[in-house]
């Protein structure tokens, strides 16, 4: 190891002469008078954006107040689902891998006010908020964290496996869902269907070999996938930089275009994910989107977060750069609703899933019965299904 310390003082610090991106989350300004009943235009930061093989999205955006207090809305309640899903873990009501978007809500709700239903999301593991987002409700989230039969997957798939119609996982393995993205893109494709595919990963994913191998089969066949890395600068404990040679994700798609966005502010994250979409479905194959963003918890409910990085660090990206902070600005400097409207707001939101987690609470465990049950789509199971061992089978 200290060969390898040696080794690793050794190596010169990367040159970055480029501009880098723009992380904070509230740097959009008005280009005309808010409106409260007609669509607006807003001016995004000019660093909101950078580009691989490609130009970059525009910065004027048209925006109205309905969507701005959606927006508000939704990433308000997501935050306080995670937060309550962080004290049930503490409380030892929720057990196994748990892990909360806290901080990166913008990219979640960002990418659904781009898409429809019609539009696949596949992610690994930190994807709590597209539940809800995605035909869900939080109760359905909150109860299959606590395994309740109201769960969204029933109870039996836990924090790492969640899906709903409109949204496909929700799955365990990292980095495994990306080829199960660029099937489902190349489905959309032979079924000639005009959507997309958010097949989205994390910075700690984004070394492996089938992530690769996932780019070149969907250049090759012209694809509709848009692969996403959620770019929060720690996979599991491990900085980016210590782990990747070349830490600009959207650059590594060799002959697909890519895009950098400050996944911080909720507006841009929404325009990248608006030009992605028209991007993929105009035949031009596929497109790598980097959203650089940051999670304040832990990778997992087990890492306290603050090992390999400093407290002053997380407290200066929460004070500085939080999404939900960054949109509360933009709302209440356009005059588009006032302080008491956005207290209303967080007040129903907590009252939503204070509710909500106590409903969880009553629904019962599955019956050990569902043991055997969704291992096969109904209608399309075996004879019968061998146990734990020889003796031990269930027949359908």
């Amino acid at each position: 190891m200290a060969s390898l310390a040696r080794i690793r003082t050794a190596v010169p610090r990367r040159m970055h002469l480029a501009r880098a991106i723009q992380t904070a989350a509230d740097t959009t300004q008005l280009h005309q008078d808010a409106s409260h009943s007609e669509p607006f235009t807003v001016k995004l930061h000019e660093d909101s954006f950078r580009g691989y093989r490609t130009d970059t999205p525009g910065l004027d955006v048209e925006v109205t107040k309905e969507n701005l207090l959606k927006w508000y809305k939704e990433m308000t309640v997501i935050r306080r689902m995670e937060q309550a899903a962080d004290a049930l873990y503490k409380q030892k009501l929720i057990r196994g891998f748990c892990h909360l978007a806290i901080g990166q809500e913008a990219i979640s709700v960002g990418i659904n006010s781009a898409t429809t239903f019609e539009d696949k999301i596949i992610s690994s593991y930190r994807t709590h908020p597209f539940v809800v987002l995605r035909g869900g409700t939080v109760k359905s989230l909150i109860g299959e964290l606590l395994g309740r039969v109201c769960g969204v997957s029933k109870g039996k798939g836990g924090s790492m496996h969640v899906f709903t119609e409109a949204f496909q996982g929700g799955h365990g393995i990292v980095g495994a869902q990306v080829p199960l993205g660029a099937g489902l893109a190349f489905a959309q494709k032979y079924l000639g269907k005009k959507a997309a595919t958010f097949a989205m990963y994390g910075d700690g994913a984004s070394n492996q070999g089938q992530v690769f191998e996932s780019y070149n089969m969907a250049k090759l066949w012209n694809l509709p996938c848009i692969f996403v890395c959620e770019n929060n600068k720690y996979g599991m404990g491990t900085s980016a930089e210590r782990s990747s040679a070349n830490t600009e994700y959207y650059t590594r798609g060799d002959k697909i275009p890519g895009i950098q966005v400050n996944g911080m502010d909720i507006i841009a994250v929404h325009q990248a994910s608006k030009f992605a979409k028209e991007w993929v479905t105009s035949d031009k194959g596929p497109l790598l989107v980097e959203f650089v963003t940051y999670r304040y918890a832990g990778h997992s409910m087990s890492d306290p977060g603050t090992t390999y990085r400093t407290r002053e660090e997380i407290q200066r990206m929460r004070s500085t750069q939080d999404p939900i902070r960054g949109l509360q600005r933009y709302i209440s400097e356009w005059g588009l609703a006032s302080e008491d409207d956005l207290k209303a707001i967080d007040k129903e939101a907590k009252a939503e899933v204070d509710t909500a987690v106590e409903e969880a609470k009553q629904s019962p465990f599955p019956d050990e019965s569902e043991l055997w049950t969704d291992i096969y789509k109904a209608g399309y199971e075996p004879p019968f299904m061998r146990g734990r061992d020889r003796e031990e089978v269930h027949y359908y």
